[in-house]
């Protein structure tokens, strides 16, 4: 049971979002800024406000309760799906989720959120434009192609494509260009300090900094592992269900994908990373584990430079392996 006056379930839509408090029971008010004001005027003193991870949907609300002094949840929305699936519910309204969330906070300890500053939130926001422009280069490149393939492509066509291509170039480089500037205000020792670690490129320094806030949001390297998503999870029940340990992929899947992308480089350029690689390998275990395993150990190393405020060694040996 947690300690607050009373706790609120709340399931967010693109128009209105439901409510259902622990003593007023079920509400619904609209997404928007008088419907956010009007919720906040009703919220009773030393109350807890709870939602999932909605992607857009649940920020505006979250950001809007937390500069108010609300205290605000968001939780994993697999972790509120496994809750609802336990309790064999039959019914799925936005009403019923609601009433889900409020129940699943009232018995588990959940996360308090910490808004995000205005840089970070932009910040975040260009990361997404840019992954988006960067699939988009992508396809216009592999389209390019396949007019040439043709043999006698159009003209127009393949002109076009090439002025498109041109155009996100242009867009690809002014977004990174605007990412940096925006790190550099603040984080700027930390991401030379990030970037002297071999492996690690400048897109993800920049993005472990943002994502992390500068390495606040973490005490431990384990936390921080956890939160990408890169630490093993095991699967053994008795004597009939023997699974090999798996990353559990619950986390920040893009952060895990440029630390994967790294680890090809690292383990070629980084010495503790190429020792890393080649006693898995050598156990005879595949290449990709080894490889997941050289991703970790750059994230540890990532940690561990950030907080110290040292850049990197490679002569270094931690105490306590002395």
């Amino acid at each position: 049971m947690n300690k607050y006056k009373e706790t609120f379930g709340v399931d967010i839509s693109k128009d209105v979002f439901d409510v259902h408090g622990s003593n007023k029971g079920h509400d619904q008010y609209k997404n928007d800024e008088p419907g956010f004001k009007k919720f906040l005027k009703e919220l009773p003193d030393s109350s807890l406000v709870v939602m999932e991870a909605t992607g857009y949907y649940h920020y505006r609300l979250a950001q809007f309760l937390y500069k108010n002094a609300v205290v605000v949840s968001v939780v994993n929305p697999l972790s509120i799906k496994r809750f609802v699936q336990m309790k064999l519910a039959k019914v799925k309204t936005d009403k019923s989720d609601a009433k889900a969330i409020c129940d699943y906070a009232l018995i588990n300890e959940v996360p308090i959120y910490n808004a995000l500053t205005d840089t970070q939130s932009e910040c975040l926001q260009l990361f997404r434009l840019l992954d988006a422009y960067l699939k988009q280069r992508t396809a216009t490149k592999n389209k390019i192609h396949g007019e040439a393939v043709l043999g006698i492509p159009s003209k127009f066509v393949y002109r076009s494509l090439i002025r498109n291509r041109k155009q996100l170039d242009k867009e690809v480089a002014a977004i990174e260009s605007k990412i940096l500037s925006l790190v550099k205000e603040d984080q700027q020792e930390q991401l030379t300090l990030l970037t002297s670690i071999p492996g690690i490129g400048q897109k993800t320094a920049l993005f472990l900094i943002v994502v992390t806030d500068g390495f606040s949001k973490f005490e431990t390297a384990s936390q921080l592992c956890s939160y990408v998503g890169i630490t093993p999870t095991i699967r053994e029940s008795g004597s009939s269900v023997i699974g090999r340990a798996r990353i559990s992929k619950v986390g920040n899947r893009k952060l895990r994908n440029l630390l994967f992308l790294c680890s090809f480089n690292a383990c070629k350029h980084n010495r503790a990373c190429k020792e890393v690689y080649e006693r898995i390998v050598n156990k005879g275990k595949s290449k990709k584990l080894a490889l997941i395993a050289v991703a970790n150990k750059l994230l540890k190393q990532s940690f561990a430079i950030a907080k110290s405020g040292r850049p990197y060694d490679e002569t270094y040996v931690s105490a306590l392996s002395r």
